[in-house]
């Protein structure tokens, strides 16, 4: 316990899913956190479940403003702000030939400029924290290419070259900037879908738990060295193709 006490996080796409999986491991370890989202009933009603470490602020990553707001909202609530986590996103599935040019504006502007608004909003406060962490979620398809989510594809890339850059500007105020990249996690938005894993190394989903530790390490001064990095999570998918062997007879 207590392995981020004393900092305050502030989570994009926080109210369910990985975003709350990341709020609700931060809490337990002694962190205060906002979580920000479109989804204003789900955000307050963990919020409330979380306590009174935690507090929700309606966010629309595409609007700078509303970061403002965010970042602001963390200051008054808990006094400062330590970590970001960009973990807000979307994918719109197309082959290339037939990916619109608005779900391909959508996208970027979610996955890519959002996290960079969000950087943004909050650089002067991680600035002023001395001890500053922020997380880019990106994806395996930031490492390498899938068919039919070019959008999705070229922000995920992007988010990476924008994490690295961040990182050498950022370095000689201690803010560290690091990238995630899972593989498939079981999110309660898969429940009831089969996703075969043969190809991948483990040969299972990932679990949102495992994805908290992860984000834990990153959040806290255990990660004190690590910055403009990827790490990833995707149980051996980007490694190459894995397959099943047949059990052996006996």
């Amino acid at each position: 316990m207590g392995r981020v006490s004393g900092k305050v996080a502030l989570i994009s796409g926080g109210a369910r899913g990985m975003g709350a999986a990341f709020a609700r491991a931060l809490v337990e370890e002694g962190a205060k956190v906002v979580i920000g989202d479109l989804l204003d009933h789900e955000g307050m009603m963990f919020a409330e479940e979380l306590g009174e470490d935690c507090v929700f602020v309606h966010l629309d990553v595409r609007e700078y403003a509303e970061w403002e707001s965010a970042v602001q909202t963390a200051v008054s609530s808990f006094g400062r702000l330590d970590v970001l986590i960009n973990n807000a996103g979307l994918v719109k599935s197309a082959r290339f030939d037939e990916h619109t040019i608005e779900d391909w504006k959508i996208v970027i502007d979610v996955n890519l400029t959002g996290s960079f608004f969000g950087m943004r909003a909050a650089v002067e406060e991680l600035k002023r924290s001395g001890r500053g962490s922020i997380i880019n979620i990106s994806s395996d398809a930031g490492l390498q290419g899938y068919e039919a989510i070019t959008g999705y594809n070229a922000s995920k890339f992007g988010l990476r070259g924008l994490t690295k850059s961040a990182a050498l500007d950022l370095g000689r105020y201690n803010v560290r900037v690091n990238t995630v990249h899972p593989g498939l996690i079981r999110t309660p938005m898969l429940a009831g879908m089969e996703f075969p894993q043969d190809h991948v190394a483990l040969h299972r989903l990932g679990e949102m738990e495992e994805l908290g530790k992860l984000i834990l390490f990153l959040a806290s001064d255990d990660s004190s060295f690590s910055t403009g990095a990827e790490f990833i999570a995707d149980g051996g998918e980007s490694a190459g193709l894995a397959h099943r062997q047949p059990a052996e007879a006996g």
